[in-house]
């Protein structure tokens, strides 16, 4: 693992921030937490465990059952400054996020601390990061996953995600499917976000293997740039890569609400299942 590669730099991940975490990100962590308990099979709690919720009711749960559960463990990759983190957190479950980038989990530890929630926040790189059968449920989110240079890393992380699971754990990745590109595809745009003007470039590479990334961010006289290479997977890609590690079955969407993943699909999103031995 070589730390010159470019997403170890984290003067970018400082600066590009205020773009790449904007109000819509922040304001779609509730939908994206409930999908992904719903999806894990996980959604035994609300915002306080051990409530006498009206979902817990359903499923049979008395406020002292709900109490005396175990947390269900997550363990969410590339977590950032830890919105989703914190609100799995929030729900109950007991949290660990990992990222490179030690401004965004001081950030998180922060927000935590000043929340009175409890999470491990571990800065390592996520091909190195496996703790055998620890977890109940991974998450990988927010077009996270695709940019090792090396085809072989991606499988690496996926195969410690599955040894990182307990036997009938879920993974759930999100990321942007190459049949999603190519729909939406633009050469280049500009816009204006956090009082930045936003260039950007983009250039299939590989035959729609991956695709080429150029941004730009100017403010009054500063002007910053960072060009990268995102590998991208179609559905059927992403499912015989997760096959591979092991995981069985493998369901598809292209929502949050389990749509299927179809020409109005707005994200690709896996859900995998570690088998019960």
């Amino acid at each position: 693992m070589n730390k010159t590669e470019w997403f170890y730099d984290e003067r970018f991940w400082e600066e590009f921030a205020p773009i790449m975490f904007d109000r819509r990100h922040w304001e779609e962590v509730d939908l994206a937490s409930d999908a992904v308990t719903r999806m894990a099979h996980l959604n035994l709690y609300e915002q306080t465990p051990g409530l006498k919720t009206e979902s817990n009711m359903k499923r049979g749960f008395t406020q002292k059952a709900a109490a005396e559960a175990e947390r269900p463990r997550l363990l969410d990759l590339c977590c950032g400054f830890g919105r989703m983190s914190l609100e799995f957190a929030r729900r109950g479950f007991a949290v660990t996020g990992v990222d490179i980038t030690n401004a965004y989990l001081a950030a998180g530890r922060e927000d935590a601390e000043a929340e009175g929630l409890e999470v491990e926040f571990v800065q390592e790189d996520i091909r190195r990061f496996r703790r055998n059968e620890a977890f109940d449920l991974a998450v990988n989110l927010y077009n996270s996953f695709g940019y090792f240079e090396d085809p072989a890393d991606d499988r690496i992380v996926v195969k410690n995600v599955y040894d990182s699971l307990t036997d009938g754990g879920s993974f759930i990745i999100d990321v942007l499917g190459k049949e999603i590109a190519v729909r939406d595809y633009t050469e280049a745009e500009w816009f204006e976000k956090a009082g930045y003007i936003v260039l950007t470039e983009y250039e299939p590479v590989d035959s729609w293997g991956s695709i080429w990334n150029r941004w730009i961010l100017i403010k009054d006289t500063e002007r910053i740039e960072k060009v990268f290479v995102q590998r991208l997977y179609a559905a059927s890609e992403l499912r015989s890569l997760l096959l591979g590690a092991g995981f069985e079955p493998v369901e598809i969407y292209g929502r949050w609400d389990e749509s299927p993943y179809d020409t109005q699909a707005q994200s690709l999103i896996a859900v995998a299942r570690k088998k019960k031995v």
